[in-house]
């Protein structure tokens, strides 16, 4: 037998069983369709600072990814949050303080409310086993849009709860099972949990940007780690499975598929698992979503109060964050921007008719955004780019899934159970801060831990 363990898939979540069973003392390869390792994370440069063009954030209880980052050397930093945040909304702009705008004081309460009742019914949802719990039927039976129609949410709060569908999932809260949103969210710790800087999920990034965990994972495995090596076929028996890539066939007593749900369906399985695992697939998509990034001499908004962080009702652009790099770099670093720069906007957009527009159009529409937000400077970047998700051969879409109404209660069950000597991993496959970096690190974990037992049994 030629390996161990074949892993399918260099993101996070394959390399980082791929790192554990090799340290277990386990010959493990993997194979990866790409030519980069690092998946839904994705390193690029805007006016020669490091951004992140997938997953960008950590923040508090997410323990896998930061003892991961530490144990490479990857080190975080504060995301800014100084100063006011900015609504548009309405055709108006307005300032607010925290993480959800006083939209007037029936809209307060009303968002109270709904959040109140959320997380009450999250309670009652078991994230290792949602089908299982009480009401999995009935919330399974409806979307996150239909249930916030039964408790009579107004336009105000239904309006806000998209702009939160969209960064989370990728789609609108008619697309999402309320089951999948009641789960996901309380495996993120719950909404304050999820969508707050300070405290919350965007608390840090990485100056280094998050590629540089998976950057590192593959230097240590060395040649384990094969590129452009997609796999089209695996076949398997209770002992052994023989995986056929582009760059190959590469046999092993187990393999770890560790790659979104929908993108299994891209690998021919013989003998073919119970057709239920194929129709897990295909009720698993992964949601769209658009990032754009701009670039300027210095964070100019900070002089204003303003934090960088802004919501809009008008698209495309309909949430923002300031990562701008750390002060203190030195002038060789900074090239021709202020000392205090450059100051780096991070959009994220709407991809259903941003992503078909021309570069020049879709450049055109984000700083648009970002000017009708922060003035007219905004229009005026030394640098600009976008990332659109949808456009990747692999794992077209991104964030993560958006699971629709009835997938959770018919296929959840199969989500990572093994098939003969097939395991699964990926984010969508957590318990903990699913759909995250660190859901992807907790899977890649427990798929190992799966195998190592698997082989020695």
């Amino acid at each position: 037998m030629a390996h161990d363990v074949v892993v399918i898939g260099a993101g996070l979540a394959g390399l980082t069983a791929a790192r554990e069973l090799t340290r277990m003392g386990l010959d493990t390869v993997v194979l990866e369709g790409r030519d980069r390792v690092g998946g839904r994370t994705k390193a690029a440069t805007l006016a020669g600072v490091p951004i992140d063009l997938g997953a960008s954030f950590v923040g508090p209880t997410q323990d896998a990814v930061l003892a991961l980052a530490a144990d490479l050397g990857c080190r975080t930093t504060p995301t800014h949050h100084d100063g006011a945040n900015l609504i548009r909304w309405r055709g108006g702009i307005r300032r607010y303080d925290g993480t959800i705008p006083k939209l007037g004081l029936l809209g307060v309460m009303d968002i109270g409310r709904i959040q109140w009742q959320f997380e009450r019914i999250a309670k009652g949802v078991d994230v290792s086993r949602p089908w299982a719990s009480a009401q999995a039927a009935k919330l399974d039976a409806l979307s996150l849009g239909s249930w916030l129609g039964s408790i009579r949410a107004s336009a105000t709060s239904r309006d806000l709860m998209a702009i939160m569908s969209r960064v989370t999932w990728g789609a609108e809260p008619d697309e999402v099972s309320m089951l999948h949103a009641v789960r996901y969210v309380k495996t993120s710790g719950g909404l304050n949990r999820m969508l707050d800087v300070v405290g919350g999920a965007q608390q840090d990034h990485f100056p280094g940007g998050t590629h540089e965990m998976s950057a590192k994972m593959a230097a240590e495995l060395g040649d384990r780690v094969r590129l452009k090596a997609a796999a089209t076929r695996i076949e398997w028996s209770e002992e052994a499975v023989a995986v056929s890539s582009s760059n190959g066939v590469f046999e092993a007593r187990r393999a770890i598929v560790a790659v979104a749900p929908a993108q299994r369906l891209d690998i021919d399985i013989a003998p073919a698992p119970p057709i239920e695992y194929q129709q897990l697939a295909q009720r698993w998509p992964l949601g769209a979503l658009t990032k754009s990034y701009a670039a300027y001499p210095t964070p100019f908004w900070r002089a204003d109060g303003l934090s960088g962080q802004a919501l809009s009702d008008e698209g495309p652009v309909f949430i923002t964050f300031d990562v701008s790099p750390p002060a203190g770099r030195s002038a060789a670093t900074r090239g021709s921007t202020g000392p205090d720069g450059p100051g780096i906007l991070l959009g994220f957009t709407d991809a259903r008719t941003f992503d078909r527009l021309e570069p020049a159009q879709r450049r055109e529409q984000a700083l648009g955004c970002f000017a009708a937000l922060f003035g007219e400077q905004a229009r005026r970047p030394i640098d600009y780019t976008d990332q659109r998700w949808g456009a990747e051969v692999f794992a077209p879409g991104g964030p993560t899934a958006a699971v629709p109404p009835g997938s959770w209660t018919q296929f959840g069950p199969l989500l990572r159970r093994p098939v003969g000597p097939l395991h699964w991993a990926g984010t969508e496959t957590a318990d903990e801060w699913t759909g995250f970096m660190d859901g992807a690190v907790r899977s890649g974990q427990r798929a190992a831990a799966e195998v190592a037992q698997s082989v020695s049994a």
